[in-house]
C-alpha cells in the first residue's frame, strides 16, 4: 500500500540588519545549512550539495534514520532554495527500497515598514509502501501519525533555523574586513 505523508511550514523572521546586507550573508549556502542542524549531522559534497544525517524517527514501531542529499543555493536577490535530490532510509530496508522524499524550501529577505524579515516556507513529502503489517491499520490513522512525524521534524528545523541563522549572521557580519566592534556601541564600519 502506497502511503503519501506531507508538511509544510512556514518562517518569518525578524533581522536586525547588521553593516553587511543579509543578502550578502544568504549567498553562502552552507551557511544556511549549518544553521538548519548540528555540524556533525552535516557532509558537504560539493559546492551547493550537501547530505544531512537526521536523528533517528520512531514511526508507530519502527526506527528510521532519514538521509537527505540537499541542494542549496542563493540567487543574485539573496533567495535561498532548497531541494532534495536523494534521500535514504537506515534501519529497515524494505522501507529504504520503496521510500522517496520530496523536499523544496524558499528563503528571501523582504522589506517590511522599514524593517528586514526573511520569510520562507519548506513542503516536505514522503512516499512509502509500508511492510505488511500496517495494511491492516487503518490509512487515515498511519496518515495522521506520519503527517505529525513529518510536521514535527519541519518544526524543530523552523526553531532552530529561527535561533541559529540570525546568530550566526550577525557573528558573520561582525567578522567581515572593515568591520569591527565597539565595546558601547556595537558594530561599526572601521
Amino acid at each position: 500500500m502506497d502511503t503519501r505523508f506531507f508538511a509544510s511550514q512556514a518562517v518569518d523572521i525578524p533581522v536586525v540588519e547588521q553593516p553587511i546586507p543579509i543578502q550578502h550573508y544568504l549567498r553562502q549556502p552552507h551557511r544556511l545549512v549549518n544553521a538548519l542542524t548540528t555540524a556533525n549531522r552535516v557532509e558537504a559534497l560539493g559546492q551547493d550539495l550537501f547530505r544531512l544525517t537526521m536523528r533517528p524517527l520512531a514511526f508507530m514501531t519502527l526506527s528510521l534514520q532519514p538521509t537527505v542529499d540537499l541542494r542549496v543555493w542563493a540567487d543574485a536577490t539573496g533567495t535561498v532554495h532548497l531541494r532534495s535530490v536523494r534521500s535514504e532510509i537506515r534501519g529497515v530496508e524494505y522501507i529504504n527500497d520503496r521510500f522517496s522524499l520530496d523536499l523544496i524550501g524558499k528563503l528571501q529577505p523582504q522589506t517590511v515598514n522599514g524593517m528586514t524579515q526573511l520569510q520562507g516556507r519548506a513542503d516536505l513529502e514522503v512516499r512509502v509502501e509500508l511492510p505488511p503489517p500496517f495494511l491492516f491499520m487503518p490509512k487515515a490513522m498511519l496518515e495522521t501519525t506520519g503527517n505529525g512525524l513529518l510536521k514535527s521534524v519541519l518544526l524543530t528545523v523552523k526553531q532552530r533555523l529561527m535561533h541559529q541563522l540570525v546568530t550566526d549572521y550577525q557573528t558573520w557580519a561582525s567578522c567581515q574586513p572593515g568591520v569591527e566592534m565597539s565595546s558601547d556601541e556595537g558594530l561599526v564600519l572601521g
